[in-house]
């Protein structure tokens, strides 16, 4: 897990590469890379790559970044991990290939070597990188299907810039600070900045499972799709198994990801809460032979002997499977005093991710360098009560969503007619919820789109509105469609929520304390294994096999125990913190905490 970032004047005319530029930008992200740094800029100096290092695989000088292929042609900077690189190296070595490091990022420059652009498809991991290409004069950059590791880019015409963070561009000041009405309108819809969007009209994501090749005199090509969650949800729906027990089929599965997420040359712990998906990864980390099990738990003062209060049930977990408990609590105070800490490592604004924070303070101050998080259990399995919800709408709505503006004029007769009896959410059900996005826009947006012209502009709403295309951008999240209610909201929920808010959140505020956070559920090789039976994962059906893929199963008060999410209780810190009244519903905490975001982060 590192910190990337690179500049190439394309264009003759385009200026060389600023050394400086590119040192302020890398620069930026070093609590990304607390373990080394390193630049390289090509002979014609008009080629330059970053890196800052927080070493897991081979912690020598041999996996120093950026690194160069044996011949000099290919020179690779990476972020992430390449959890095959083992097999990979074995079946490279068979092919002639000579190695001179141990370390997963040398890999991928013997593949590319070998197969160019083709290589993406031979990776499992997370994953961010650029390669450079000496004799064709060509930048390659990929990430991963997921998006689980971030990559920025700003193209101005002549040069081409990248990095890990938003923050790290603008900070080698070549890049404009012109604020995008997609980016600041999607955040208010959604908490979190949808991508490809930024704050920022210069600056875009790579898409994820995407790559893009930027030639010299030509500069950048449009992104090209190597991999989609929803194709491979379409795709593997026509291939369901019959009657086949999913049991043995999800432990297979989730036990395999569990051996591949565990390679590392440090200690490996994992984030524990009370929940399924997190006891679960603990239990299989036993089963897999993972000796130095190390499991954290976050606790808040003011749970303490509530039902929100996940350290006694979590206490019950770790005996069960033999791991070293540590329980950190946290209170007011410390939320107070790590505030503007946290404001600044937020790289895009997020109304989530505060959990994550003091969950990877915790893991840092116990010498862990990779923690496991439980994150995407709920996307895959069903876990979420949008997977009963959306459907529901969907069936008993369709008719109005036939209609063009039928839903659109229901909803304003009823506010009309009622104004201040029927919630907002209710009222958008009628305009929105026929169709899967429009249902998923109701069940996941922090404001709906209509209520948006009491907090902005209405020339910056409007343009906003027009950019982010919000339906058709969520139809796009579940093209070609994954035939099975459960699928298509899985589609969206993966998309969409995960992949803007909680992988963003896992990534800045696990790096933000030099830890690198792992998803042994959040895999592409674990989506296809699955993908055949997850219209199975019906109702309990998919958590209950979760939790009884470990040999010794989750307990009853674990699997029994009511959903209530990693939760901080962040109304009623804010309310001290920002001296204002604490909302009395949730959706009001996260609207008021949007606000208090998005001011903070200017």
């Amino acid at each position: 897990m590192c910190g990337i970032n690179g500049a190439y004047s394309y264009r003759p005319a385009a200026l060389e590469v600023d050394r400086g530029e590119l040192l302020a930008t890398r620069d930026q992200m070093t609590a990304r890379g607390p373990d080394g740094a390193g630049v390289w800029l090509s002979d014609c100096g008009r080629l330059g790559l970053g890196h800052r290092r927080l070493a897991i695989i081979d912690l020598s000088e041999a996996g120093a970044q950026p690194m160069h292929s044996a011949d000099g042609r290919f020179t690779v900077t990476f972020n992430g991990e390449i959890y095959n690189y083992l097999d990979l190296r074995r079946s490279l070595e068979a092919r002639g290939h000579i190695f001179r490091s141990h370390s997963d990022t040398e890999i991928l420059l013997h593949l590319y070597a070998e197969k160019g652009a083709e290589m993406v498809h031979d990776l499992r991991g997370m994953f961010a990188f650029a390669i450079w290409d000496a004799h064709a004069r060509t930048l390659f950059l990929a990430r991963d299907p997921y998006g689980i590791k971030p990559l920025y880019y700003a193209d101005d015409g002549g040069a081409f810039r990248f990095a890990s963070q938003v923050k790290a561009l603008l900070a080698g000041g070549a890049v404009a600070r012109e604020p995008d009405p997609a980016g600041i309108v999607g955040f208010h819809l959604w908490g979190a900045v949808p991508e490809p969007f930024t704050l920022y009209r210069d600056v875009k994501a790579v898409p994820a499972g995407h790559s893009i090749l930027v030639r010299e005199g030509s500069g950048a090509e449009a992104p090209v799709a190597f991999a989609s969650i929803a194709a491979v949800l379409c795709e593997r729906a026509r291939a369901a198994a019959g009657r086949q027990e999913i049991g043995p089929v999800v432990r297979d599965a989730v036990r395999d990801s569990m051996r591949a997420h565990l390679l590392a040359d440090v200690d490996v712990g994992i984030f524990l809460s009370a929940g399924i998906d997190s006891g679960a990864m603990l239990g299989l980390m036993r089963d897999v032979g993972h000796a130095r099990r190390i499991a954290v738990t976050v606790a808040f003062r003011e749970f303490r002997a509530t039902a929100e209060d996940e350290a006694p049930l979590a206490a019950e977990i770790a005996r069960l499977y033999g791991a070293r408990h540590i329980v950190r609590t946290f209170e007011k105070s410390e939320f107070e005093a790590d505030l503007p800490l946290i404001l600044d490592a937020m790289d895009q604004p997020s109304i989530d991710g505060v959990n994550t924070w003091f969950a990877s303070k915790a893991a840092r101050e116990v010498g862990l360098k990779v923690a496991l998080s439980g994150l995407g259990g709920d996307e895959l399995f069903g876990g979420y009560p949008s997977f009963r919800q959306i459907p529901r709408w969907v069936s008993f709505l369709k008719a109005a969503s036939v209609v063009p503006g039928a839903g659109r004029a229901a909803r304003v007769l009823a506010s009309r007619l009622a104004p201040a009896a029927v919630s907002p959410k209710a009222l958008a059900l009628l305009e929105y919820a026929g169709t899967f996005p429009g249902a998923y826009l109701v069940r996941r947006s922090v404001f709906l789109p209509f209520q948006l012209d009491t907090v902005l502009d209405p020339g910056l709403l409007r343009d906003g509105l027009a950019r982010l295309q919000t339906l058709k951008s969520l139809r796009a999240t579940m093209t070609p469609d994954p035939k099975t209610a459960v699928s298509r909201v899985s589609a969206l929920e993966s998309a969409n929520y995960m992949r803007n808010q909680l992988l963003r959140d896992a990534d800045w505020a696990g790096m933000a304390h030099g830890l690198e956070i792992r998803t042994p559920l959040v895999d592409f090789e674990l989506l296809k294994a699955l993908a055949p039976y997850q219209h199975r994962f019906r109702g309990v059906a998919g958590k209950q096999a979760l939790a009884e893929a470990p040999s010794v199963p989750l307990p009853d008060a674990v699997v029994n125990r009511s959903k209530s999410g990693f939760g901080v209780p962040i109304g009623a810190w804010l309310a001290r913190a920002a001296q204002m009244k604490a909302p009395a519903r949730k959706g009001d905490v996260s609207r008021a905490w949007a606000l208090h975001v998005y001011q903070a982060s200017g």
